[in-house]
């Protein structure tokens, strides 16, 4: 299939920073130091700027949170501007520690910054420990603890990598609301020659349907009629038209499948837009559900055949 065949493996790789912050931590795991270059970006906008440009090969930015939901940066920055494709996925747990200069006590913080999706994620501790203080919004964790090290705030909350990175001490270890949370990052790379599938795969896309009466149970009715689950489904403004919505949707299974690739060329159908982000092996650890024998490549083979025969006698 076209964009199923090898190509060069990225080496330069942008990723929200600066240094120390999870998605650095993400992308260690995703790609080996040994295999490629790093260089940190102030915000997820510029480190796609960075690939769309050719400054770097790839990027790594954080998607989603399972506690706090999507990051709306790279949302809306995946839905506009040059297509780019998402190649694989990384989960990450986030475990945040309140850090500061060392010899530093709780009751001598007056000023405490991170990023707002980690401000949120321990607001409930915060307010315990610290209720007379406001938290202030940083760019990322490390930028948080980078500014705590200059003496810009008193403490961060950040990860415990930061907090090393920057000289800082943990006063407060453990300090999420709810422990366990999750991260899901990915790596986008110029729209071009896709992994190839691998049995266990997501797809993902965004999609702008008219503003009617039964416009996203159509854009629905293509996946449930070929049986393809959706993993994930949210809306975001346009932002090009008041009132206009864009659904992002991550579904299981891979473009090259031939059910998946139907109900993606029937959105384009009915849909006022179309934008493929990626298929890309599935990293939650659980399985796609088992395709049915009625919706396997196998059956839609034999269907072409059966209607190209009917179609020889016309």
């Amino acid at each position: 299939m076209p964009g199923m065949s090898p190509s060069t493996p990225p080496t330069r790789f942008a990723y929200l920073g600066p240094e120390g912050t999870f998605a650095e931590a993400a992308l260690s795991i995703a790609v080996a130091s040994s295999e490629g270059a790093r260089y940190p970006q102030p915000s997820v906008p510029a480190a796609l700027a960075a690939v769309r440009s050719g400054d770097t090969d790839a990027a790594l930015v954080p998607l989603e949170n399972s506690v706090e939901g999507s990051v709306p940066a790279t949302m809306d920055g995946l839905a506009d501007g040059e297509p780019l494709v998402i190649t694989r996925e990384v989960f990450l747990d986030v475990v945040f520690v309140l850090a500061a200069r060392p010899g530093t006590e709780l009751s001598a913080v007056r000023s405490v910054a991170s990023h707002p999706h980690a401000l949120a994620q321990t607001a409930g501790r915060l307010a315990e420990l610290l209720p007379d203080v406001v938290p202030l919004p940083t760019s990322s964790t490390a930028a948080a603890a980078e500014a705590v090290a200059a003496g810009e705030y008193d403490a961060a909350v950040c990860a415990p990598i930061a907090a090393e990175r920057y000289g800082l001490v943990p006063v407060v270890e453990d300090l999420a609301d709810h422990p366990g949370a999750a991260t899901r990052f990915v790596l986008v790379e110029p729209a071009g020659v896709l992994p190839a599938p691998t049995g266990n795969d997501k797809t993902s896309l965004v999609v702008v349907v008219e503003d009617r009466t039964g416009a996203l149970l159509d854009v629905l009715r293509e996946f449930s009629v070929r049986d393809i689950s959706l993993t994930r489904i949210e809306s975001r403004p346009t932002r090009e038209r008041k009132w206009v919505y864009s659904f992002s949707l991550d579904c299981e299974g891979h473009v090259a499948d031939r059910r998946v690739g139907e109900a993606l060329a029937a959105l384009h159908r009915v849909c006022e837009d179309v934008r493929f982000l990626g298929s890309y092996p599935r990293a939650d650890g659980r399985q796609n559900r088992p395709v049915p024998a009625m919706a396997d490549d196998p059956a839609f083979a034999e269907a072409d055949a059966w209607l190209a025969a009917i179609r020889a006698r016309a």
